[in-house]
């Protein structure tokens, strides 16, 4: 797939809902051009359009994604890991099970925030961390809204698991707060039918340790 293409796929991914216009601004493009790639990303199912009416005038024309389009994303092997959970809630207690995320997060806290935390100030950890999640599977930005800073998440690459095992969204929460070394809370969920995950970060010392829990490394 083109890189035009594939840009017009992540803004509509992150926005939900774009006219030709919103798109061509965005990618500094010209309508007509934009026009074109939305004829192909159709003509293969990935997109969909709708007239939208806002009030008097005119309605317009906006774009946004079709189920099909979630491939285009990454994704992991969502049907094994459900599996594997579904054997080990059989096997184990709850609070080990809780632990066993706690640690996952941690080793890649280790394996790959040293560079996160060699930054030095927190929007620059920020940056590195955006670099991180992208190689985990995530489609993720952050903003600073006043004194806020917030890093949002546009796709879960366990969005089948969730479904079936909503603990593991604590996977993300608490890899992004070790990461950071900050408390984070998140305000949003696509779980819960949001359009992404949002985190607010809060520039604190977090409560819970690096060090990994006995066993944790295998």
């Amino acid at each position: 797939m083109s890189q035009t293409r594939q840009q017009i796929l992540q803004r509509l991914k992150e926005r939900g809902r774009m006219t030709v216009a919103q798109l061509a601004e965005e990618l500094g493009l010209t309508p007509v051009t934009i026009h074109y790639h939305l004829n192909v990303l159709q003509r293969q199912g990935l997109v969909d359009a709708q007239l939208e009416r806002r009030g008097v005038g005119r309605p317009r024309l906006v774009f946004f994604l079709r189920e099909e389009a979630l491939s285009q994303f990454p994704h992991g092997y969502h049907r094994l890991a459900a599996r594997l959970l579904n054997e080990l809630k059989a096997r184990m207690p709850e609070e080990e099970i809780h632990r066993l995320f706690i640690a996952i997060a941690q080793e890649i806290a280790v394996e790959h925030g040293e560079q996160v935390r060699a930054c030095r100030t927190l929007e620059e950890k920020l940056e590195a961390l955006v670099a991180l999640l992208g190689e985990e599977g995530f489609l993720a930005r952050w903003e600073q809204l006043g004194n806020e800073l917030r890093l949002h998440q546009y796709n879960c690459p366990y969005n089948y698991v969730v479904h079936h095992h909503p603990e593991v969204c604590d996977l993300d929460r608490t890899l992004i707060a070790l990461t950071l070394e900050a408390d984070v809370e998140r305000s949003s969920c696509i779980l819960s039918g949001d359009m992404c995950c949002t985190f607010i970060i809060k520039p604190q010392t977090p409560s819970f340790s690096l060090e990994l829990s006995p066993g944790a490394r295998g």
